[in-house]
Order: C-alpha cells, then sequence, then structure tokens
C-alpha cells in the first residue's frame, strides 16, 4: 500500500536528532529572538492535525522558553525560621502552556489555536504556536474555525482552554480519580474550605 508525504514527515519526526540539520537550526535558533514569526510550519504533518490551513488569518510563531523548575531563591536569613527558608516551585505550568501565554500576551488582536514541540537543548525548549485572526473573513466563514470568533473564546490561552492548558489543568483524564480536577483544583480546594468553616 503506497503511503502519503505525511506518514514520511511523521517517521522522520520520530528521531529528530538524526536530521541533518537538527544541530545547525538550533545554533540558529539560539541567536533569534524568544517569539519569532515563521511562514510556514516546520513539522507540516502535526500543524495540520492541530487545525493549521495554507491561508489568510492563520500565523505561526516559534517561541523560546528556558527550561528549568522555576523555584524563587533561597532567602537569606534575617530573622526568619528555617520552616520559612524552603524552596517553592512557582511554575504550575507545563512549558508549552507558557510559551502559547508569551505569544498571546504579545500579539493581542490574534488567538491561540493550538502548538507543539519543536526542538530543545540543555537550555530551552521551542515550540510553534498557531494562532488565528479571528476577525478575518476567511475564518469567520470557514464552518470549522468560526467557533473561534465568538467572543468566549477570547484569551483562551490565559484561562487554560486550549490543549496544553486542559493537560496541565489534569482534564486529559475523566472518571474515577479525577473527581478534584473539575471545575478546577482551586475550586476543589476553595469549596473544601467552605464546608470547613461550615462545620465549625
Amino acid at each position: 500500500m503506497a503511503k502519503g508525504l505525511y506518514h514520511y514527515l511523521r517517521e522522520a519526526w520520530k528521531n529528530p536528532r538524526e536530521l541533518d540539520l537538527w544541530r545547525q537550526r538550533l545554533i540558529e535558533w539560539r541567536k533569534t529572538d524568544a517569539v519569532v514569526k515563521v511562514d510556514k510550519p516546520l513539522r507540516l504533518d502535526r500543524a495540520r492535525t492541530l487545525g493549521y490551513k495554507a491561508k489568510k488569518g492563520f500565523v505561526i510563531f516559534r517561541v523560546r522558553v528556558k527550561r528549568g523548575g522555576r523555584k524563587r531563591p533561597r532567602p537569606t536569613k534575617k530573622g526568619r525560621r528555617s520552616k520559612r527558608q524552603t524552596l517553592r516551585k512557582i511554575l504550575s505550568m507545563n512549558y508549552r502552556w507558557v510559551a502559547e501565554q508569551r505569544v498571546a500576551r504579545k500579539y493581542k488582536q490574534l488567538e491561540v489555536l493550538n502548538s507543539y514541540w519543536v526542538a530543545q537543548d540543555g537550555r530551552y525548549y521551542w515550540y510553534e504556536v498557531i494562532l488565528v485572526n479571528p476577525e478575518a473573513p476567511e475564518i469567520k466563514n470557514d464552518k470549522h474555525l468560526a467557533w473561534i470568533a465568538n467572543r468566549k473564546h477570547k484569551g483562551r490561552a490565559f484561562r487554560g482552554l486550549t490543549s496544553a492548558g486542559k493537560k496541565s489543568r489534569g482534564l486529559r483524564k475523566k472518571g474515577k480519580g479525577a473527581e478534584k480536577a473539575r471545575p478546577s483544583r482551586r475550586a476543589q480546594s476553595l469549596a473544601r474550605e467552605f464546608k470547613k468553616s461550615r462545620a465549625n
């Protein structure tokens, strides 16, 4: 059975470090800005799967995110108890969600449709983020994408409504074992606190 172009693209991206341009690409990307507009998606098969179409209204950005645990620096002991000097992790979002928020904050007139991984090294992650102009007539007239022009989808990346946001919020799992994930972990925590206060 004959296989198409997208099949071979998917196979090539299973081991991207074996690609000839991998090392050269990373050397160039480290010198560029953190958010860069690109003409075409690097992983065309993945972009098409996530809703990208080569027409007006779609924009692709490559976003660089620094790796690391995002912990607060340990404070110097100035009257603090050792209990209060512990390192606290302050980033509870995955890197892809962070990348989506950064590009959405920079281009407020566009909405994030989805994103995907393209590269990483010891210091950075790179993602390509698909953005859509909800005011473009090509988007409004597309029956598969007209939903993003609705006002209730404004600021999707900031409200955790993208795929990366939902994964980070624990919404990929349903049913038994996921009772405390909906509507959100914070809402569940506040509900428990309210019940305790009512009991007392």
